[in-house]
């Protein structure tokens, strides 16, 4: 059974370029360090969220790999530091996990 690992975040609309422009600087983290989760990131031009919030995503084997994946973001430094950074630009954010269902 797979998961998925979501986090959303709404950030200032007044802060929208620093704010993606830290996150480009998360997802060269990304493809630099290939032991880290490799996400996905969408903006939404239509739906529930509003346009100033980055979903970012993963799937993930089980509930374990969902574990593993928070520990290794929570314990990179380079992530923690610009997660520190972008952090002041958040008006709210959570963290969702899904179990992806196969019926």
């Amino acid at each position: 059974m797979s998961y998925l690992l979501r986090f959303i975040q709404q950030y200032q609309p007044s802060a929208g370029q620093a704010f993606m422009e830290l996150e480009a600087r998360f997802q060269e983290l990304e493809r630099n360090a290939p032991h880290l989760p490799q996400g996905k990131r969408y903006q939404p031009v239509s739906g529930s969220e509003p346009t100033n919030t980055l979903i970012w995503e993963c799937e993930c084997a089980s509930l374990q790999e969902v574990e593993s994946a928070l520990k290794m973001l929570a314990d990179d430094p380079t992530h923690t530091e610009l997660f520190e950074k972008q952090s002041r630009y958040l008006l709210k954010s959570c963290t969702e996990i899904f179990k992806v269902l196969e019926l």
